[in-house]
């Protein structure tokens, strides 16, 4: 039987609840034992995927067509395990699945409550899909004392009983703020948010201090006293230079061991931390760096391209040297600025998106990249943009649009109205806008002596996906009469997947999102071939 590890917040949120899940998952892994990572959301949608970045940030794909939070995204980078649909359940899903079986009369006439149906039902959802692993780590969104957060913090409590407490672990992650005012660390805020949660009928086994220094032992051991936690499970986390170093800091405060501890449990193998320290000594002290423009609608907020921004990092790695990130705001691009403003870059990547807000200054972008013979990488609907700009600058085709957000003109980029997946023919729509893409694992065939084969290094590929339109197929002749190739395609022939430019250094755009299966132990192919393109721009 797996072992549960039940992982919540206290005092304020952000507080790093996915990287401290991540980082355990690692080190268990590293002792030889099977992860699994979950995310239990507060929120009322069913879903991250129609909301704003803004709100949000970015919306993880899974392989299996689940849009998720962005710590899935996390514990895929840490862990190497992909995640699947099972691995993130929101108040919105256990709602709606509730109130579903309600209507079709399952639960026999009884009163349907928050207990013990909705509690009922994310108790299915953590125990559900686990056979095979060790350990669960299963994160609660939000922080304790939140409204939101009250029917799972009570699920998790019942789940402990049902198991048997020996089953199931409870790590608290909270804040210990510095006051500079009066020069004194505080563990108020800590003992009260456990004082919060222990009310609820949990008591942590184990506390994480998040701090921006080292907390002295005598504050340790009052966090200990106070909040009736063993000192030795009082682990502190103090900021990390870089979010690969976490490992690193967890594992010298030794919460594997206490987690295997409380377990009973005993390693069955050493950790290694020599591939995080090899990365956090590129990020800290490689001198060469490469300036990278990300030109998007929600550079504003960098939570929005997330994975993007981990993805261009792990290219870096391979290519040892420092990624710095230029993130231009493409509503804000003037194109009599793009010379300036693009004048120490070395590679220019247009990332995913919606709507017609910022196309201009995305298409100019595109335009200065393919003339100036700069490296650049068009994901989704950069790679649409990249379609539009050769239509209109090099086909002559000035109406040339997408009808996303243009119904009159001529739509070299549309809406899919079916597709095949794995034998079966799927059908879009744009009725219902959440979970009505194209989502998840596809495959695309690659074009024989194409830049995307050698960098692939194989003539079939996998890769993930999130979106509704596509690239008109009509129009490939006429593209490919003037050097923009489409070397990627759908299996059956009709969906392009990936182009590429003739007489470019390195012109590449592809459909998918590759920024999701990228790992800082395992860079995508795709990014550290971009990142090796504008190393050696001149």
């Amino acid at each position: 039987m797996a072992r549960f590890i039940f992982v919540t917040g206290g005092v304020v949120s952000s507080l790093g609840k996915g990287l401290s899940s991540a980082s355990l998952a690692y080190l268990l892994q590293s002792r030889g034992y099977k992860v699994r990572l979950r995310k239990l959301d507060p929120y009322l949608n069913v879903d991250p995927g129609t909301m704003s970045p803004f709100q949000h940030g970015e919306v993880f794909v899974t392989d299996d067509g689940a849009e998720t939070d962005l710590d899935l995204g996390h514990y895929e980078r840490f862990s190497q395990v992909s995640a699947k649909k099972s691995d993130n359940i929101t108040t919105g899903k256990i709602y709606n699945d509730v109130l579903k079986k309600e209507r079709k009369g399952r639960y026999l006439g009884k009163t349907v409550q928050v207990i013990p149906h909705i509690t009922d039902r994310i108790k299915e959802f953590i125990k559900n899909d686990s056979s095979k692993e060790d350990f669960i780590i299963c994160e609660i969104g939000g922080i304790v004392g939140d409204i939101e957060s009250l029917p799972f913090v009570e699920a998790i409590r019942q789940f402990a009983n049902d198991i048997g407490k020996k089953n199931a672990l409870f790590i608290h992650l909270t804040l210990v703020p510095y006051l500079k005012s009066s020069d004194e660390i505080k563990t108020k805020p800590t003992q009260h948010s456990v004082k919060e949660l222990r009310s609820i009928g949990i008591q942590p086994d184990i506390i994480i201090c998040r701090s921006d220094r080292s907390i002295p032992l005598e504050h340790r051991k009052k966090i200990s006293l106070f909040c009736n936690v063993h000192i030795n499970n009082v682990i502190e986390t103090v900021d990390v230079r870089t979010i690969y170093e976490a490992p690193i800091s967890f594992f010298k405060e030794k919460l594997d061991n206490r987690v295997l501890n409380y377990f009973k449990l005993r390693p069955k193998k050493s950790v290694s931390l020599s591939p995080w320290k090899k990365i956090t000594k590129i990020i800290l002290n490689t001198k060469k760096q490469v300036n990278i423009a990300i030109i998007g609608k929600y550079v504003d907020l960098k939570d929005a391209y997330k994975s993007l921004d981990e993805a261009l990092t792990h290219g870096g790695f391979d290519n040892k040297v420092r990624v710095n990130l230029v993130r231009i705001d493409s509503e804000q691009l003037k194109i009599n600025e793009i010379k300036l403003k693009l004048k120490n870059i070395s590679g220019i990547l247009i990332p995913g998106g919606f709507g017609k807000r910022g196309t201009k200054g995305k298409i100019e972008a595109i335009k200065f990249a393919r003339k100036n013979k700069i490296p650049f990488l068009g994901i989704c609907y950069g790679m649409q943009m990249a379609i539009i700009e050769f239509a209109r600058n090099k086909l002559n085709l000035k109406r040339a649009t997408s009808s996303e957000f243009d119904k009159n003109g001529l739509p070299v980029i549309g809406l899919i109205n079916e597709w095949n997946k794995d034998g079966k023919i799927i059908k879009g729509t744009d009725k219902n806008l959440g979970g009505t893409m194209r989502l998840g694992s596809y495959d695309a065939k690659l074009k024989d002596r194409s830049l995307i084969k050698s960098i692939y290094g194989r003539s079939l590929i996998k890769e993930r996906h999130r979106h509704r339109y596509e690239v008109n197929i009509n129009f490939k002749e006429k593209f490919e009469k003037k050097g923009l190739i489409f070397s990627g395609l759908s299996p059956d022939g009709k969906l392009p997947e990936i182009i590429e430019l003739n007489n470019h250094p390195w012109f590449i755009g592809v459909q998918f999102h590759p920024e999701f299966k990228s790992r800082p132990l395992s860079p995508h192919p795709l990014f550290s071939s971009f990142i090796k393109a504008a190393k050696n721009h001149k």
